[in-house]
């Protein structure tokens, strides 16, 4: 009986590891219309996607949809600048009632927990890891932003930016999270907060309280709006 439990539990195991070896990114050109393959960088203008048949494409924000990378979407829509619009990725944080993007920048937050691995032992030969990590540039002035980290890390690079949007208004609204920390920015994000989230009485409250935003805090408040406006 356990002989059986134990096999059963190898097999499990075995299956997990499986399913992780085949995760792949995708692009979606149009609804129904998608492409399966590796992300290799994105500069939030531009992606580089290796296909299924290892040829590599470079796809502007405006020939695609979305693409889904390591599980988190980054999505296309247009932004005016230098009052032109212009079509940039945005990463999805949260969404819901309200939706926060991303994109670009260096505030730190905690990281993620890493992604688990699959470990295949060996008898005299070296073993090593490797990862895309943020920073490393490749051709054509795309940066790798992120990857399949395989070791954890105590913080990681956050965007510069958050965009928050009302579904349906077709208004993106822009925060500062870099440098927040001064009095004009911290202003213009409560600003934007109120604007957004003004409707929910208490949680107005609490930004009109609140003197000094960060990334978790902006991430905390729309997380509430959220859950209390499904």
């Amino acid at each position: 009986m356990m002989k059986a439990i134990k096999t059963l539990g190898l097999l499990v195991s075995l299956t997990i590891a499986g399913i992780g070896a085949m995760a792949q990114d995708i692009v979606v050109i149009k609804p129904g219309d998608f492409l399966r393959g590796t992300i290799k960088g994105t500069d939030y203008s531009t992606v580089i996607f290796s296909k299924e048949d290892e040829s590599v494409v470079q796809f502007k924000a405006t020939d695609i949809q979305e693409f889904v990378w390591n599980g988190e979407t980054y999505v296309s829509k247009p932004v005016v600048v230098n009052k032109k619009t212009q079509y940039k990725f945005f990463k999805i944080i949260e969404h819901g009632a309200i939706y926060l993007y991303s994109r670009g920048g260096n505030a730190l937050v905690d990281a993620p927990e890493p992604k688990k691995t699959r470990i295949i032992p060996s008898i005299g030969i070296g073993a090593g890891t490797g990862s895309f990590g943020s920073g490393v540039g490749i051709g054509g002035g795309i940066t790798i932003l992120g990857g399949r980290r395989q070791e954890p890390a105590a913080k990681k690079m956050m965007p510069a930016t958050f965009f928050m949007e009302k579904p349906g208004t077709g208004r993106l609204m822009e925060m500062p999270v870099e440098g927040a920390g001064s009095v004009e920015k911290n202003q213009q994000i409560k600003k934007v907060l109120l604007e957004q989230l003004g409707d929910d009485a208490d949680l107005a409250e609490r930004i009109k309280a609140t003197e000094n935003f960060d990334s978790k805090l902006i991430i905390a408040f729309v997380t509430a709006y959220n859950e209390a406006h499904k």
